[in-house]
């Protein structure tokens, strides 16, 4: 798998996920500073895996996913980045985010490496969202070709909708 960053290729760390495959197990870190695993998170769930909550792009996907989420009843939906918990929860403070948990991988690089989103050169997550069933089966599985593009909100909501 080929992703670019600003138009140059970079290298992904970690194995891809696809369609099929049981979602890998990780540690993140949540606005308290504890440690939240795949087995801490329920139901239906959507990972939203960007480079910062705080870019315009970033900024936009999880804005749009927060006023989305109502769209999808009974699922869950989590940002995962690399940025520091206290930078995420400022941010969602700010800008007013209710219907979207964020998590961070600057800890452990356990979600980013697990999830083959971990970019080498930068330090940063590549742009990648993961729909998981209540079975942790990904049922849904998508990696931008261009960390600074935007997923198909509507694809992502049909396959969210459609993995109860």
């Amino acid at each position: 798998m080929k992703v670019k960053f600003k138009g140059k290729e970079v290298t992904l760390e970690g194995t891809e996920i696809k369609v099929g495959d049981t979602f890998p197990d990780f540690v993140a870190v949540n606005s308290s500073l504890e440690p939240v695993m795949l087995k801490n998170t329920n139901r239906v769930r959507v990972f939203l895996a960007v480079p910062s909550v705080d870019t315009p792009v970033c900024d936009l996907e999880v804005k749009t996913f927060n006023a989305r989420a109502s769209e999808i009843d009974g699922v869950s939906i989590y940002t995962i980045s690399m940025d520091l918990p206290f930078a995420q929860s400022r941010w969602c403070g700010a800008e007013g985010i209710k219907n979207v948990t964020t998590l961070s991988d600057y800890r452990d690089r356990a979600f980013g490496k697990n999830t083959g989103t971990y970019i080498k050169e930068l330090g940063l997550l590549a742009r990648a969202v993961f729909v998981v069933d209540s079975s942790n089966k990904v049922t849904y599985a998508n990696y931008l070709e261009e960390v600074s593009g935007y997923p198909n909100y509507d694809e992502v909501l049909q396959a969210a909708q459609a993995a109860k």
